[in-house]
């Protein structure tokens, strides 16, 4: 009887086959070297939900594909070591991805959204609030470093088999899983498709983490309420928010990051004949914060940093004006998340017609307005101090 069962493993089995090791391989060193970096901690987070997305494609492929038989020459025992390791692989292919998702879904003190690639925003695992402490996330982070010695002992063992296999025994078996590069078996005038499969998964693969941000892993500042939101006054000036901002910028781990605020909102009385008896106050929604990384973007809303869900707005008003010399000296009581910080704020205005332009530049401590300090309560990652920037154009309205 002639065997129909295939020789060698088919075109996509190889192609998932060789992603998943290369990304295992690349994963198992990173994982020892990503320590003071986010940047590879991210690229970590990264490539384990990768892992596990290849994984579940190969499990579900190899179920419609059933793989070739082992060799004919293989001693019982043989036979028995390969299917442990492999059943051993694609367990820990499994588990070992989603116990870092479990990882980084307890963090209890250092709370940074995951970002897939600097793009995609990943969720963290429901339900596990149980283990979201100290202990908890202990026994999490003990269970994934052992199933990543243990998937280092099986790549070995796998390795050290196909090599033994290969050169010891009459049939290798390293063919069947190298990437066909004849016509064999296909139609003709039909490439084949370990040539097209292959290195275009691969390229896909690769290209989305060399594209991968070398994130600064700052997470930006900003301005917390505290108490209430002031109410609006008679304001004299209409606002033209398509030439105005409200920026701020700092260092991280030595790199910059920059953002601003999207949805603003200001009242303001001034004349510039008397400024003392200037104010202005605005609103902003901190959840329209936008910054240079999307990782930094979504990390701002979170309760360590802006808490935008629990406090929507954060509030400034600016009273104290005095002009000195060519520029204006002020204090701005700035509100956010409940706490209230005064800090100097000097602005300069330039006139053309009805129609001013301000500028104006402060500083803000993260510390005083609870910005981070679970998690970098000594700035060893964000800097302490925050560059906030302002320009508004605004017309007079009387």
């Amino acid at each position: 009887m002639l065997d129909d069962k295939p020789k060698r493993y088919t075109s996509v089995a190889i192609t998932l086959h060789w992603l998943i090791a290369l990304a295992i391989i690349f994963m198992l060193w990173l994982g020892w070297n990503m320590q003071g970096s986010e940047a590879r901690y991210q690229l970590h987070k990264s490539l384990g939900i990768t892992i596990l997305v290849l994984t579940t494609a190969r499990i579900g492929w190899r179920l419609l594909n059933p793989p070739p038989d082992l060799p004919a020459d293989l001693s019982g025992l043989e036979r028995i070591i390969s299917r442990a390791v492999h059943i051993g692989f694609y367990a820990l292919l499994v588990i070992m991805p989603l116990s870092g998702w479990l990882l980084v879904s307890t963090t209890y003190d250092f709370d940074v959204t995951t970002v897939l690639y600097g793009t995609l925003v990943w969720p963290d695992l429901p339900f596990v609030g149980g283990l979201t402490n100290k202990s908890g996330h202990a026994a999490v982070e003990t269970a994934h470093e052992i199933m990543a010695r243990l998937m280092l002992l099986l790549l070995v063992l796998h390795v050290a088999g196909a090599l033994k296999h290969q050169f010891a025994a009459e049939t290798g078996v390293i063919h069947r899983m190298m990437p066909d590069f004849s016509n064999a078996g296909e139609k003709p005038g039909r490439p084949a498709r370990g040539i097209i499969i292959v290195p275009a998964i691969t390229g896909l693969l690769f290209a989305s983490i060399l594209l991968t941000p070398v994130l600064s892993r700052g997470i930006g500042a900003g301005t917390d309420r505290s108490g209430d939101i002031p109410v609006s006054i008679d304001s004299d000036w209409t606002i033209d928010h398509a030439a105005s901002f409200i920026k701020f910028s700092g260092q991280h781990d030595g790199q910059p990051y920059t953002g601003q605020f999207n949805d603003w909102q200001a009242d303001i009385v001034f004349d510039l004949d008397q400024p003392q008896s200037g104010l202005a106050r605005v609103t902003v929604n901190t959840a329209s914060v936008e910054t240079n990384k999307t990782m930094y973007t979504t990390t701002l809303a979170s309760p360590e940093w802006f808490d935008s869900a629990a406090n929507p707005d954060a509030s400034i008003t600016i009273v104290d004006i005095t002009l000195s010399g060519n520029a204006y000296r002020a204090t701005a009581k700035v509100d956010i998340k409940g706490r209230e910080v005064e800090v100097p704020f000097e602005f300069s205005i330039t006139m053309d017609g009805d129609t001013a332009t301000m500028t104006g530049q402060t500083v803000l401590r993260r510390q005083p307005f609870d910005l981070g300090q679970t998690s970098d309560p000594d700035g060893d990652w964000v800097d302490e101090n925050v560059d906030v920037d302002v320009l508004v154009r605004a017309s007079r309205t009387r």
